[in-house]
């Protein structure tokens, strides 16, 4: 296959199959393009991907690192804990409704026959 013809089965630029060839990874445009490149390629040109990387690896001599976790700003626990405080004090209005309508005095929406003043009456004329 040309290089042309490589460039157009794996869409990589033909300078960037050109320098892969030339073994110039350094001039390619970084650590995960260059293995995305060596997979697009070994499969175009019918190599076994696994073997064309451990290749690569190898001559490379790179470590693998683990990127560290990125650590939470400090803001987002700022945020989060005025939420909280937030949600509290709301809760805390809700409770003291709440509160406010059970212990509310009952006398005077009562209907007549229940209040106490006809209560008294009542038994008073039972007892005469």
């Amino acid at each position: 296959m040309s290089v042309e013809e490589v460039a157009r089965a794996t869409r990589i630029p033909v300078i960037s199959i050109e320098r892969i060839e030339a073994d110039h990874f350094d001039d390619l445009p970084g650590e995960v393009f260059v293995r995305g490149f060596l997979k697009a390629y070994a499969r175009a040109v019918s190599l076994p991907m696994e073997e064309v990387l451990a290749r690569y690896t190898a001559s490379r001599r790179i470590a693998l690192v683990t990127p560290l976790p990125i650590a939470a700003p400090a803001r987002r626990t700022q945020s989060r804990r005025f939420g909280v405080a937030i949600a509290f004090v709301l809760l805390l209005i809700l409770f003291t409704l709440a509160l406010s309508i059970v212990l509310r005095p009952r006398g005077h929406d009562m209907p007549p026959e229940l209040s106490e003043g006809t209560l008294a009456r009542a038994r008073t004329s039972l007892s005469a």
